[in-house]
């Protein structure tokens, strides 16, 4: 018997960073996310095979009976690949016992359907995966593994745009948006080549001062305003307002300063300040402004976005 499990990419359009202060942000679930294959083996162990968009493996590892029902440790989440994947699996078995009977003489086969440098969420979908195998809650897997707001978990189950929005001691509010804007046309992202960490960007932006009521207020708002927006000229006009307020915060300048000062359009840092996908209004000669600056992928919205 074979189960498959999917889960979508994720992009943050608005209220990155704030949203872990109670902002409510934009969230979009991608086309590309992630499966999740399982088969029975018969065997001893469990084999795990984890491959890219052309199926090609980027990580394999076979896992005994004692290194998955391993009590988790309370030390930081490891860097390594396959101590990364082990924390995750014997987490979603600490949280789900009986999860532990069904993982020996498995064959397991993650298939990624975007480049993992990309930063649309290759931990996040394989933990919202192994959530639905483990028929455990995602958030509580999450938060006993990677950590963050949770939005990313949110954005691998939901076929829509959504706010999100944080809340201290109940479930996360997830409302769907019917954001589809009549100049998606003009809306492009761009990979900037370079891979950020999303866990040391939420480190180094601890370790500023908190942002003000007024402002997760404001952050908030401009997520409603870009969701809400009757024309581009509206939309531009809170996508930049929200990158100021987002450089006061983080004591950073906006990526369009910092890297592209002479384009036309707009150009708004999605999650991770400094990498990952960029947000840029304008045409499709516009683009050319950032392939002839060395950026080759680039998505249209409609192209890119569920």
């Amino acid at each position: 018997m074979k189960q498959s499990f999917y889960s979508h990419g994720k992009l943050l359009l608005s209220g990155e960073y704030a949203v872990l202060d109670g902002a409510t942000a934009l969230a979009v679930p991608t086309r590309l996310g992630q499966w999740l294959h399982v088969e029975q083996t018969g065997g001893d162990e469990m084999e795990w095979i984890s491959q890219n968009p052309d199926g090609s493996s980027w990580f394999t590892a076979r896992f005994q009976r004692d290194d998955l029902t391993a009590p988790t440790t309370e030390v930081p989440f490891p860097s390594g690949i396959r101590e990364r994947l082990l924390y995750m699996l014997r987490a979603a078995v600490a949280l789900n016992p009986g999860f532990g009977k069904r993982l020996m003489g498995t064959r397991v086969e993650t298939q990624l359907e975007f480049p993992r440098e990309w930063g649309l969420g290759s931990s996040s979908t394989l933990i919202s995966n192994l959530g639905l195998w483990a028929e455990t809650d995602p958030y509580d897997l999450l938060a006993a593994t990677l950590g963050g707001s949770g939005y990313d978990i949110a954005a691998a189950r939901s076929e829509d745009p959504f706010f999100y929005t944080l809340r201290q001691e109940n479930a996360p509010r997830v409302q769907p948006t019917s954001f589809d804007p009549v100049f998606a046309g003009d809306l492009f992202f761009v990979y900037l080549n370079q891979k950020q960490d999303s866990r040391e960007g939420i480190a180094r932006y601890r370790q500023r001062p908190a942002p003000t009521a007024e402002m997760l207020k404001t952050v908030s708002g401009f997520s409603h305003q870009l969701a809400n927006a009757p024309d581009l000229p509206a939309f531009r006009q809170a996508l930049d307002a929200h990158e100021v307020l987002l450089g006061e915060i983080l004591e950073m300048e906006p990526i369009k300063k910092r890297w592209f000062p002479d384009y036309p359009g707009s150009v708004k840092s999605l999650g991770a300040w400094g990498g990952d996908f960029i947000l840029a209004t304008g045409n499709a000669k516009d683009q050319d402004y950032f392939r002839q600056k060395g950026y080759s992928v680039i998505r249209p919205y409609r192209e890119f976005i569920l």
